[in-house]
């Protein structure tokens, strides 16, 4: 039966491919151009609205080849340039001064990045963990995704001109191999790991002589505030499960809201994948990757959010007093590794470094700029990252699309471990929901924490989750779990589970309460924290969607409208006090942190008529926001509320504003002065100033930054000369509404907030974002039928064979 159905929709679709013909773009040619590529290989893309492709071939290869052809002929730019930092050319071409976009790593500069993904090329890291057997390593069928993806992008570029701005007659744009498309999964793999500490790694020299005088970093005096080590401050998520218990009729339901980057080469890219009786899935993957990472499929539905597991830790080394090289393991020397790596300049000499390695990892000399680790003539720290030996997330994406149901899922899971820094959040349409922080985490027991910490890892372990262990000591070793696939990281028993609630929900806090009623707990701190203060985008979805479950019968729209309810938490516990706060100020005016008074007195009545909304038609949404973010950069937590937090009442505490601290009138003054500054008013819509410009005309932008505490979030820098919040460079990406009916379609309604493609070219750079100002969405179509009558319907067969 399974192969009948793929005949006849092979069939179908190579008679629709007959009857058309080549898009406009698929057919101009690069005269003279060799075709780089032979292998035969070819897919069947229908696009429909707003240019989402459902790709349809025979086997993996052939699926990856379509999937490539098809994200380059939207991102050919951005795609490019990824490749070029992962080559390590980014000094070459742009210069070494230059910053890459952040999609790949946190290297400060262009010479960094290059310095670091050459010496992983040259090291042939990535060749390596390909060539390791599954589970370990990559299966066959991810493999061949991967050699797909790179000969479909080749064969787009070899048989289209680029019309993009951005690279059109750029030289750097080039052909790619299978590894640079594994290279990318490597680097989005230990983004929160080695990627964290590039600058560190790169720059980590040994002390000119053995006798360098240098104080070793053995306290706290190192420390300044909590680390943020998992890169990922441009990405967060929200995402909820209902089981079939909050449902109309039973069955699951699943919202996705991933908050990643608008910009750069970590967008997402929404697709249909299908191999008929194989696999057949619709979501986003990220660029640059060939399987969906957040989706659905006839039976299930998953999303993502980024968990709160420290995916590094660091080993301190004890030095041979002779030689800051080498460093001692249970008395015994060994002696670091060397690699030099030479960099080409664009207009300059190249640049060589060393780079020195350890059986733990590099050395690195800091994890940001709170966290400096100097190398002296007693001690250096080298950097664990297990996610440097993982290139199994494609097959955890795989399994996820061929899974049944929330079991499968778990299933996946354990037998692929391959994510990096997620969480996953899961509905079936057998009514079962699922949360599972199951990552890839280094062994960092409490247990092997307190016996093994140096002083600097006592004072960063309970505040962060960095553990930094004394790697003079081989009782020091992570050691392994007996159902993980890789020494020195978790097994899948030790990963937090909760199956089945009524709802199950994650807004990038621990995992700690994923439903407030089932509190999970029991987990090693490197997971996480447990009865600690949770954010108020937290706060705030656990109100939301516990009324909800408690309310029950709920179907999609309920789902779509939780989307788009832009509620303000912040603004429900504090605008009302604000108000009488500010009506309360002798003879209404407040002094500004300049010394002057200013007249405040209008504020009191916008704040008082707020809707308590970020929609973009709200009045004094803005106000408020421009507030908020003044009174919080100002006043610490701890002195802001009344009501302290209390780990019995997580979601409710703290609360109740101070409005005695002079912190307060002082960010009203603030605020009003800006705001004039800038000629907005006082009680403008939120449009009014915050929005996005494409194509010449501003696109108005709903919902909030992340201190505000809104489901649907938006991060955009303040630039009130333009007029405002005028463009977003993180938030609410590609988001997804899920749920079942009992027919063979599932119910689904998507957003990609950014667009399909950032080639302002193109009909779709621009066409979602519109959607998403307008809270609109797009109908899935997923069944054939629904594929086959789209209005807009467009059939291409690409091949590698011009």
């Amino acid at each position: 039966m399974r192969t009948r159905g793929r005949r006849l929709l092979v069939t179908a679709v190579a008679l629709l491919t007959a009857a058309t013909t080549l898009p406009a773009a698929a057919a101009e040619r690069h005269a003279g151009q060799e075709h780089p590529s032979h292998g035969g290989l070819s897919a069947v893309i229908r696009y429909t609205e707003y240019g989402i492709p459902h790709i349809v071939a025979k086997d993996y290869a052939n699926l990856g080849f379509g999937t490539g052809w098809a994200q380059a002929a939207d991102q050919v730019c951005t795609l490019a340039d990824g490749f070029v930092t992962l080559r390590g050319e980014r000094s070459r071409w742009f210069g070494s001064a230059g910053a890459p976009d952040g999609s790949l790593s946190s290297a400060s500069t262009n010479l960094s990045s290059d310095l670091y993904y050459r010496g992983v090329r040259e090291a042939r890291t990535v060749e390596k963990l390909l060539a390791e057997p599954a589970p370990r390593g990559p299966s066959r069928d991810a493999k061949d995704l991967m050699r797909g993806w790179a000969a479909g992008y080749n064969a787009w570029l070899a048989q289209n001109r680029v019309t993009d701005p951005a690279c059109r007659g750029a030289a750097w744009v080039r052909p790619v191999t299978r590894a640079d498309v594994a290279a990318r999964g490597f680097a989005l793999a230990v983004l929160g790991g080695q990627g964290r500490g590039v600058d560190g790694i790169t720059a980590a020299q040994p002390p000119a002589t053995a006798t360098a005088t240098a104080k070793a970093t053995a306290g706290t005096e190192a420390v300044t505030g909590v680390p943020d080590v998992k890169d990922t401050a441009d990405m967060g998520s929200n995402a909820v499960a209902f089981n079939g218990a909050s449902t109309a009729n039973g069955r699951g339901l699943l919202l996705g809201n991933p908050h990643y980057p608008w910009q750069g080469g970590r967008r997402f890219w929404q697709v249909q994948q299908t191999i008929p009786g194989e696999l057949n899935v619709q979501g986003g993957t990220l660029l640059g990757t060939a399987t969906v990472s957040i989706g659905h499929t006839a039976r299930i539905a998953w999303s993502h959010t980024v968990a709160t597991g420290v995916t590094l830790n660091l080993h301190q080394l004890t030095l041979d007093p002779a030689d800051p090289t080498t460093y001692l393991v249970d008395g015994r020397p060994e002696r670091m590794t060397r690699r030099s790596v030479t960099i080409d300049v664009r207009d300059g000499t190249p640049v060589t470094r060393t780079q020195w390695w350890t059986r733990y990892g590099p050395v690195v000399t800091a994890l940001g700029a709170q966290v400096p680790l100097p190398w002296t003539a007693t001690t250096a720290y080298a950097l664990n990252d297990p996610n440097a030996a993982n290139l199994r997330a494609p097959d955890t994406a795989l399994g996820f699309s061929r899974a049944r149901d929330t079991t499968g899922v778990l299933e996946a899971l354990r037998r692929t471990q391959g994510l990096p820094w997620v969480n996953t959040i899961a509905a079936d349409s057998g009514g079962h929901s699922l949360f599972t922080q199951s990552q890839v985490l280094p062994r960092i027991t409490d247990e092997l924490v307190q016996r093994c910490s140096t002083p600097l890892g006592r004072a960063l372990y309970p505040s962060s989750g960095v553990a930094v262990l004394d790697g003079s000591r081989g009782d020091c070793a992570l050691g392994s779990d007996p159902d993980a696939v890789q020494p020195g990281i978790f097994g899948p028993a030790r990963m937090p589970v909760l199956k089945d609630a009524p709802y199950a929900e994650n807004s990038n806090d621990s995992a700690w309460l994923a439903n407030a009623d089932r509190p999970l707990t029991g987990y090693e701190r490197v997971f996480g924290t447990i009865g600690t203060q949770r954010s108020m985008r937290t706060r705030g979805a656990v109100e939301d969607v516990a009324r909800m479950a408690a309310r029950g019968r709920l179907t999609v729209r309920d789902l779509q409208a939780q989307q788009f309810a832009n509620r303000v938490p912040a603004g429900d516990l504090v605008a009302a006090d604000a108000a009488r706060a500010c009506a309360a100020l002798p003879g209404g005016t407040a002094t500004g942190s300049d010394g002057r008074a200013v007249d405040v007195s209008e504020a009191c009545g916008v704040l008082r008529a707020w809707d308590r909304s970020m929609d973009t038609g709200s009045r004094g949404a803005l106000f408020f926001d421009r507030f908020w973010r003044k009174l919080t950069a100002t006043v610490p937590g701890a002195q802001l509320w009344k009501v302290p937090f209390s780990a019995a009442d997580p979601v409710r505490t703290p609360n109740t504003l101070d409005t005695s601290v002079p912190g307060f009138a002082t960010a009203l003054a603030d605020t009003v002065t800006d705001l004039r500054a800038a000629g907005i008013a006082l009680d403008a819509r939120l449009e009014s100033g915050q929005f996005v410009v494409r194509g010449g005309r501003r696109i108005p932008v709903p919902g909030g930054t992340e201190s505000l505490g809104v489901w649907n979030k938006v991060e955009m820098p303040w630039n009130p000369s333009a007029g405002g919040y005028t463009e977003v460079t993180t938030g609410s990406s590609y988001v997804q509404a899920v749920g079942w009916d009992g027919g063979r379609c599932p119910v689904a309604r998507t957003l990609l907030t950014y667009s399909q493609s950032s080639n302002p070219n193109s009909p779709h750079y621009n066409d979602q974002t519109r959607l998403f100002s307008d809270e609109r969405w797009v109908t899935s179509r997923f069944c054939e039928k629904d594929i086959l009558s789209s209005p807009g319907l467009r059939v291409v067969r690409v091949s590698d064979r011009r």
